[in-house]
């Protein structure tokens, strides 16, 4: 079973903001913003995600999946849990380059979603 993306879809796009709780890193029900403009710096299923797909080489470095619909963010999921079940999901398991490349790709992403004000407590949201 696939975890959420934590993405909400509403069937309203003239609403400014999806209707839902933790509001979501989509512009409209169709498209996602792209990891740079997403809501708490990008920490997010999605972005773990794309940053994952960055380690692998699945997408470059560049591409921050603006206007990626679910659809793609669901099959960049696919490529990115097949390309981390040889090493079990673990960083620890990855090679020397990989590992400095998630090392980082991740201590870059932290950094700037603190300087965004993302603390790394759990929201009670």
């Amino acid at each position: 079973m696939k975890p959420t993306l934590g993405i909400c879809y509403t069937v309203q796009p003239q609403l400014a903001t999806p209707p839902c709780k933790n509001p979501s890193p989509m512009t409209d029900p169709k498209t996602y913003q792209g990891i740079d403009k997403n809501p708490k710096g990008g920490m997010t299923p999605t972005g773990n995600i794309i940053r994952d797909a960055w380690v692998f080489g699945i997408i470059p470095e560049t591409e921050t999946c603006a206007g990626w619909t679910l659809h793609g963010i669901d099959a960049l999921y696919d490529k990115v849990t097949e390309a981390w079940a040889p090493y079990g999901h673990l960083a620890s398991r990855l090679p020397p380059p990989l590992r400095d490349r998630h090392r980082r790709i991740y201590d870059a992403a932290v950094q700037q979603a603190r300087a965004a004000g993302w603390t790394p407590e759990l929201d009670d949201d």
